[in-house]
């Protein structure tokens, strides 16, 4: 599937189907959201990759709208590492570039996966530290749940010309 083909059939998928993610398409999901631009190439993400049962059930207990994530073969968490930050407060347009990267990756390879938000919410932010261990100074920014999709969505235009505007507001 060609990028622009990816770009305008991707959509949100919150329904698995019961089949695994093999190790290398994982490797190639994460290669891809790090091949996503970073201020300064300062490149301050990290990510957790989620697999265990166990977690993953947990994981509705600390976000509100991740029904979905125990029935998700894995899920991957982008993470802003502030010790890497050489460009103060860029980590969350790093991140949330990534995490872009990451879903549309998802979706050229035939799978599904929906960008659950977590920072800034302080919530989920203290539940999935608390859940995962995370250190201080990494501040998770999305949790992205993947897995093979239990449904097509198709396509859809989603071009509005009233929210483009050109030269002047």
């Amino acid at each position: 599937m060609d990028a622009i083909e990816a770009i305008m059939t991707r959509r949100s998928v919150r329904r698995f189907r019961d089949a695994p993610v093999p190790e290398q398409v994982v490797r190639t999901l994460l290669e891809a959201a790090m091949a996503a631009p970073s201020a300064g190439d300062q490149r301050d993400w990290h990510f957790v990759v989620i697999d265990d049962r166990s977690v993953l059930e947990r994981v509705p207990d600390v976000h509100p709208y991740a029904s979905m994530v125990p029935d998700a073969p894995l899920a991957i968490l982008v993470c802003g590492d502030l010790s890497r930050e050489s460009h103060a407060g860029y980590w969350v347009q790093d991140c949330a570039a990534a995490t872009e990267n990451l879903l549309l990756a998802a979706r050229a390879l035939g799978l599904g996966a929906v960008w659950l938000g977590v920072y800034p919410r302080e919530d989920r932010v203290a539940g999935l530290r608390r859940l995962l261990s995370l250190p201080e100074h990494v501040v998770p920014l999305a949790l992205v749940p993947v897995g093979h999709p239990a449904q097509d969505q198709g396509p859809e235009d989603r071009f509005d010309a009233t929210k483009v505007s050109r030269n002047r507001w």
